[in-house]
């Protein structure tokens, strides 16, 4: 059996993985069941631009990184990928900071990982290769002369044409994703924008399976959904569920409903707006005063990027302005925390919740969605208020779908799910957990796997 590796931006060491890990290690992980190599930045910065590949084994697993110095995380990973890609690809193009040196950088760091990933392969591995971070990445591995079987997965949003057409030399970026033998993403409305663009912008016609064909081979693009582990959530929930700091929560709310809210600190989860909609919800709707709390964990990331900084201080200023309006002695309408919270405790609050608030302005998939959908309680569960334009939408039709530019569109959403009958509830969440229930991250690495060995 072929080898798989795993490229990511990020390295989630053993060490790192478990209660607090990331979206892409959860989701991947059943890649690696098997064995074998996950190659990508340590997160560390170094004081050298010479920086040798270090490894750890755990389970099989060999676990290859690289440091970055200075210079290269601040073109590379700060200016390129996070000031230019990031807000390009969640079409909010008056974010966009490009820097003819941080595209250099960009390039030079992939062409480093490509140096030194090439001395790790086998002939028979199967490269796997994720995000907006490393798509260039295929291209220097090809120039390298690699031949084995490559697939990258884009876990964010495509954008049309006509958005992808304004980022600065994009013809030569979009070229590189035609070294692949399989490129993912997240939802059919992604590919057929990643295919058009690939015609528009390099006159290249797809067929109808979505292949691509030039001089030097047949690139296919696939929508694979990502999931969860949704047993193992489910049985995470309900085993937190009895934890301490679950009953201590559900102490502090004295019989009120819990609305939660988990995202990272990030201008496309559409956090403003969400806040604004609760301040609606308590002005427009006086019977919910004093019987609901909303809790929102907004973990703080990329803090070295202006617009994150921004966003933190108006995210700071609306809070205050709703507690400030509306809060009692005995109660805090609004609870906001910017530190991470784990996993475990995640799932407890998840299946506590009345209402789950999902509301990005563009997601690639949202797994947040799916969690907590897998932690609810099938006899008295929750109810998903989610994002038409995240990429679960495509997927969980049963949820209260909003538009999240909209937030008395979202207020409404609050209200209908506080008072929604239970028989109700039971219903859509019975629809939605099967579909998470089937959709799962086991599936979404096998589909991808035999994709790329097809």
């Amino acid at each position: 059996m072929a080898r798989v590796v795993i490229v990511s931006n990020r390295v989630p060491l053993p060490n790192e993985r478990g209660a607090r890990a990331g979206g892409l290690a959860v989701g991947l992980s059943d890649a690696l069941k098997d064995g074998g190599l996950w190659f990508g930045w340590s997160g560390e910065i170094s004081k050298t631009t010479h920086n040798p590949v270090r490894k750890v084994e755990a389970a099989g697993v060999t676990y290859a990184t690289i440091d970055l110095c200075q210079e290269d995380y601040d073109r590379f990973y700060v200016g390129y990928a996070n000031s230019t890609l990031w807000p390009l690809l969640h079409f909010r193009l008056g974010l966009i900071d490009f820097k003819r040196e941080d595209l250099e950088g960009y390039f030079s760091v992939n062409r480093t990982f490509a140096a030194a990933l090439a001395l790790e392969l086998q002939p028979d591995d199967v490269v796997w290769i994720h995000d907006y971070h490393l798509i260039p990445l295929g291209a220097e591995l090809r120039r390298l002369g690699v031949r084995n079987r490559l697939g990258f997965f884009l876990h964010i949003p495509f954008v049309p044409a006509s958005l992808f057409a304004a980022l600065p030399q994009g013809e030569t970026l979009l070229r590189a994703f035609l070294a692949y033998d399989v490129v993912g993403l997240q939802t059919e409305e992604h590919r057929r924008d990643f295919l058009d663009a690939v015609k528009q912008v390099l006159g290249i016609e797809p067929d109808a399976d979505g292949q691509l064909v030039t001089a030097s081979g047949i690139s296919r693009a696939i929508a694979n959904p990502i999931g969860i582990d949704a047993r193992g959530f489910a049985a995470m929930a309900t085993k937190a569920e009895r934890s301490v700091e679950t009953k201590r929560l559900l102490s502090s709310l004295v019989g009120r409903d819990l609305v939660i809210g988990v995202d990272r600190l990030d201008y496309s989860k559409g956090l403003p707006n969400r806040f604004t909609a609760f301040g609606k919800l308590l002005q427009n709707y006086p019977e919910h005063r004093q019987k609901v709390s909303y809790l929102q964990v907004a973990a703080r990331s990329r803090e070295d990027v202006s617009e994150y900084q921004a966003l933190r201080r108006e995210l700071d200023r609306k809070a205050g302005n709703i507690n400030g309006r509306f809060a009692e002695f005995d109660w805090v309408p609004l609870r906001y925390m910017t530190r991470p919270v784990n996993r475990n405790l995640l799932a407890g609050f998840y299946r506590a919740a009345r209402v789950g608030l999902v509301t990005p302005l563009r997601d690639g998939m949202n797994l947040v969605a799916k969690e907590f959908i897998a932690a609810q309680d099938h006899n008295d569960p929750g109810v998903l208020i989610l994002s038409r334009f995240a990429g679960a939408a495509e997927d969980l039709a049963e949820a209260l779908i909003v538009n999240p530019y909209d937030p008395d569109e979202i207020t409404e959403a609050m209200h209908q799910a506080l008072i929604m009958p239970q028989t109700e509830r039971q219903d859509r969440m019975a629809h939605l957990r099967a579909r998470v229930f089937t959709s799962t991250a086991e599936a979404y690495c096998r589909n991808f796997l035999a994709a790329l060995a097809a």
